[in-house]
């Protein structure tokens, strides 16, 4: 295999890793370009529930939320514990989990079942491959100067991202939020709560000793020898699940290098097995897998109530009905870009005219950027995904660099290790809307990466200490896409100081579209599960 090539892919691929933006029920497309997959037959044979007849919501429901990730699922468990009927509103499809059965596609041989709707899908080698058109877990959303990777199924980043949940540090949390947010209160409150039913925990000792994460420990000695202490990682992992694969007693997953497509043993702790459950188990909380959100509206001469537009799909992809459904409240969690989408849409149609300016602005990356360098040992493992450990860097701009396992390949080690990098930056994008058709594209700015792909790629040289450099260095660090999008309607400025949009009653923003570009060093599912917490009670105990 060509070094530069594998590089290059394995930094792309390592970016999918905390897709903490997560999962939306609005589509990038405002049109709809079916096609069927001509392995259908396949899939259904190998995940027959997805394709099982969708419920379909009432006409009218007290409560919409549109989207089931961090963010959706933590308000739709407490608005049903309050005694709310909700309806969660999602785009993809309920993935169900077996320790045997081949239910995700693997990230090594890609298929239909791991991309929303693309054709095609770059592997390795750099060569575009055919992939068929279907609903799988994965979006893709492609802008000028920028890939966005997004949750596309009941659960959203949290079957797609690699279970990292990292507070960040108060000075760091203060510079992004600005005041806005205390950082003690969600320090001393919402972190815990969050944790108290998420359950991460740093990766045992017995499964970070076993051969899969032979790339994990050359990591560490590679950054101690560089003088960095590394720090053990939290992660919403279930250690028995992996330690029953490294027994031989579940298919292998966690501990072969799949996270990005799914895991589908059920490894991953995700939402799933959660919050979404936790709601559900209310009796007032609804799914509804399927179903896209194309456009909101306040309800004509009813203020504080809202119609919203909704079509509903196949896996296929294939359109099975269109309707308009109407709510008292209005729960937008459909990730920074699907949140981001219907707002601007909402306002330059004139559905929400009352929008401020701030909707649509400050929207970014998280400061991601995906590195590789040099293994340092003879060793092999089979590239287990949990991360273990991070460290951080404050010398200039503060940037972290975390541990990371090269999706995309044979699940044995290569020459390389893995990280993810992310930048405290201020760098910033922009949602604008065509209103003759619709349609939403984000502006970001050219070289818009520029400054800390440069400043992840310092740091990336210093933790490899006396390895020897790749051979290119163009290609041991991308920041051409993020799996962390924030922003777009950000809290304080397109919301109050907790979510509610400005100039509309009964109309939210609960996810990481709220979040100003950054999480401070670290994957943003924790604090924007934290702040949709935070944002909730208060709400509730306000009575809206």
């Amino acid at each position: 295999m060509d070094r530069r090539g594998f590089v290059k892919s394995a930094g792309l691929a390592a970016t999918m890793l905390g897709v903490a933006g997560a999962s939306t029920a609005a589509s990038a497309a405002w049109a709809d370009d079916f096609s069927p997959s001509p392995r259908t037959s396949m899939y259904r044979m190998l995940v027959p529930e997805i394709f099982a007849p969708l419920p379909d919501p009432a006409d009218h429901v007290p409560a919409i939320v549109i989207g089931s990730g961090f963010g959706a699922s933590v308000t739709a468990l407490r608005l049903a514990q309050s005694g709310i009927e909700v309806a969660v509103l999602e785009r993809g499809s309920r993935w169900p989990n077996d320790p045997w059965r081949d239910i995700f596609a693997t990230d090594t041989i890609p298929d239909g079942r791991g991309f929303w709707h693309r054709t095609t899908f770059t592997g390795v080698n750099r060569i575009p491959l055919q992939i068929d058109p279907f609903g799988g877990v994965l979006d893709v959303t492609n802008y000028p100067g920028i890939d966005v990777w997004r949750g596309a199924c009941v659960g959203g980043g949290s079957v797609v991202f690699t279970g990292v949940m990292i507070e960040p540090e108060q000075r760091f949390f203060d510079h992004v939020f600005r005041g806005v947010v205390d950082y003690r209160e969600m320090h001393d409150v919402y972190y815990p709560k969050v944790r108290e039913v998420l359950r991460p925990s740093v990766i045992p000792d017995d499964i970070y000793n076993s051969f899969a994460f032979v790339h994990s420990r050359a990591w560490d000695e590679q950054v101690r020898v560089a003088g960095y202490t590394p720090q053990r990682i939290d992660g919403t992992w279930n250690w028995d699940v992996i330690r029953a694969e490294l027994a031989g007693r579940s298919r292998p997953s966690a501990t072969v290098g799949c996270s990005n497509l799914g895991n589908s043993n059920g490894a991953k702790f995700d939402l799933n097995q959660n919050y979404l459950f936790y709601a559900e188990g209310t009796g007032r909380a609804r799914i509804y897998p399927g179903h896209r959100v194309d456009a909101i509206a306040e309800e004509p001469g009813a203020s504080g109530r809202y119609s919203v537009a909704v079509t509903k799909l196949d896996p296929t992809g294939e359109v099975l009905r269109t309707r308009t459904l109407t709510c008292d409240m209005l729960f937008l969690a459909a990730g920074s870009i699907g949140t981001s989408e219907l707002l601007v849409r909402a306002r330059e149609t004139g559905a929400l005219p009352n929008l401020n300016e701030h909707v649509g602005e400050g929207w970014g990356s998280n400061g991601d950027v995906a590195l590789a360098r040099p293994l340092s040992t003879l060793e092999v493992g089979t590239q287990g995904t949990p991360s273990a450990s991070r460290i951080l860097d404050e010398a200039g701009t503060p940037v972290s660099l975390e541990n990371w396992y090269i999706p995309g390949t044979t699940p044995f080690d290569t020459t390389l290790l893995a990280s993810l990098g992310i930048v405290l930056d201020d760098t910033r994008g922009r949602f604008v809307c065509d209103p003759a058709d619709g349609r939403v594209e984000l502006r970001w700015p050219a070289d818009g990466a520029a400054g800390y792909l440069a400043r992840a790629r310092e740091v990336n040289n210093n933790a490899a200490c006396n390895c020897q450099p790749i051979s290119r260095p163009a290609f041991d660090a991308d920041a051409s896409f993020t799996s962390h999008p924030l922003g777009g309607a950000v809290i304080g400025r397109a919301t109050d100081g907790y979510g509610r949009v400005r100039g509309y009653r009964n109309l939210y923003v609960m996810d990481g579209a709220a979040v100003p570009g950054s999480t401070g060093t670290v994957n943003p599912s924790l604090t924007i599960s934290a702040l949709a917490e935070r944002n909730i009670e208060q709400i509730i105990r306000s009575g809206g």
